[in-house]
């Protein structure tokens, strides 16, 4: 099967709506209002869809993982926007190294985790 896709956006929940819409508008994401339960947010070409729903298993095994063309940059930014002061729950952990690349991680106010990862070239 010949793939000829054009994007992936994942969907995923918020125990608090409002709370996790403001959280990834400070973290740069574009939001586009799709109704009163859902959302969709943007960067360049990246999407994911944010609902309005929250279920404790499935938050807290959602993880989504993010590419970024330079993670040192991209980690020093994220620390600057102190969102694990400005949003309960939030934790933030540095870079990790391993043989394939390196990632920080990022766990929003719901719990889903976040990893912003370069790879080896």
């Amino acid at each position: 099967m010949e793939h000829k896709g054009i994007s992936l956006r994942p969907f995923i929940g918020s125990k608090d709506f409002d709370i996790s819409r403001q959280f990834y508008r400070d973290l740069g994401f574009e939001e586009t209002e799709l109704g009163p339960q859902m959302s969709v947010f943007k960067t360049g070409n990246l999407a994911f869809y944010l609902q309005n729903g929250y279920v404790k298993d499935w938050i807290d095994n959602t993880m989504v993982f993010m590419e970024v063309d330079d993670v040192e940059r991209y980690w020093k930014e994220l620390s600057a926007l102190n969102l694990q002061t400005k949003y309960e729950g939030v934790r933030l952990t540095g870079i990790r190294v391993y043989d394939w690349g390196r990632e920080c991680f990022l766990h929003d106010p719901s719990g889903i985790l976040w990893h912003f990862g370069q790879f080896n070239k």
